[in-house]
């Protein structure tokens, strides 16, 4: 009797996506369930606006920061924390469900270290952008500049697939400039919000990362430096 080897269907996630995700929701759901008053006492109804006074990333506190030249550790952390909370659980899902589908595509040819690392390095990448390009005063929250560090990672594995067969690799940037697009209507709808420069630039450091922390890419980027 000859034996049939069974591969899944779909391929399992990667734990580290898996694990960003159960975070992410895990957040939302304990905000979510305390504004209902379902868990927490009534205390929990707060829990949201306190983690944004707390974890949201804000420009003029690192301007202060700059200035004054103090950097304590309560305003450094929210350079990462501020992609964990969000203003809704609508906006927390669509985060999620991007780390999912971007996530597991850039962690199963990158691995899985680099795509967190990719994830977390974008956010910071966004927070900068936004206080470096904005004079702007609300906090910034939310998941999607890392998000779109992991679109900028995914862009650049088509660009380099684009680049192999020699097509045209302009094509790579058709999902950032759709996504782009999407978000300059609904602006123009609903009000222009200057988080869209904290996304830009968290996906400009995703695309960028990618050629040090893809497979081989250190050793390229290396190689083309002593070349030059």
């Amino acid at each position: 009797m000859s034996s049939e080897s069974h591969t899944p269907a779909v391929n399992p996630l990667p734990p580290v996506v898996a694990a960003l995700f159960l975070f992410i929701m895990g957040v939302e759901a304990a905000f979510s369930l305390g504004t209902r008053g379902l868990i927490g006492g009534p205390e929990a109804i707060g829990w949201r606006l306190e983690a944004i006074e707390t974890y949201a990333f804000s420009g003029e506190i690192v301007r202060w920061m700059w200035e004054t030249g103090r950097w304590p550790m309560e305003h450094l952390i929210r350079f990462v924390s501020y992609p964990f909370v969000h203003g809704s659980f609508t906006q927390a899902l669509f985060v999620g469900v991007f780390v999912l589908a971007m996530g597991k595509m850039v962690a199963e040819v990158f691995g899985g270290i680099a795509m967190l690392a990719v994830f977390v390095l974008s956010g910071i990448g966004g927070a900068m952008g936004y206080t470096l390009l904005t004079n702007e005063s609300f906090p910034l929250i939310g998941g999607f500049p890392p998000v779109y560090g992991l679109i900028g990672a995914f862009t650049y594995l088509l660009w380099k697939s684009l680049s192999l067969v020699g097509a045209n690799q302009a094509q790579a940037f058709t999902l950032i400039a759709f996504l782009m697009g999407a978000q300059l209507v609904f602006g123009l709808l609903f009000g222009l919000q200057k988080d869209w420069i904290a996304d830009l630039s968290g996906f400009a450091t995703g695309f960028g990362l990618s050629f040090f922390v893809s497979p081989g890419g250190w050793m390229r980027m290396r190689g083309h430096i002593r070349h030059d």
